[in-house]
């Protein structure tokens, strides 16, 4: 099937907690996965809240890959979407599950830009 994008959502459970609240952690552990997916970066913002939890984004010229952290459940729901078929965005998947010591990954992948015959 040709498509335009792949898209992976994850939900990780059983993260370890001191990680998912230090924002320069994770800001450096989502660019490596990007980087081991074969992605390039171009940007990075992240945004801690109080009294906890951090969202963030890596924007690659592949599309992207976002967190968003919720300490108080031991979460991290992870999403990478990617153009071209030279980026694994699956090694990134399992990079930040191995990075954040996760105990259970429920991971759907979406088929993105498939384009309707009548188009």
């Amino acid at each position: 099937m040709d498509t335009l994008g792949h898209h992976i959502v994850s939900d990780l459970w059983g993260c370890n907690v001191r990680k998912l609240i230090n924002k320069t952690y994770l800001e450096n552990e989502l660019v490596s996965a990007a980087e081991k997916s074969g992605a390039t970066v171009c940007g990075v913002f992240f945004h801690e809240f109080s009294p906890q939890g951090i969202s963030g984004v890596v924007i690659l010229a592949e599309s992207h890959l976002s967190v968003h952290s919720f300490p108080e459940h031991g979460y991290a729901s992870i999403d990478i979407y990617t153009c071209g078929r030279h980026v694994q965005p699956e090694l990134a998947i399992q990079y930040l599950y191995s990075s954040l010591e996760a105990k259970y990954n429920n991971c759907r992948e979406l088929v993105r830009g498939i384009k309707p015959e009548n188009v």
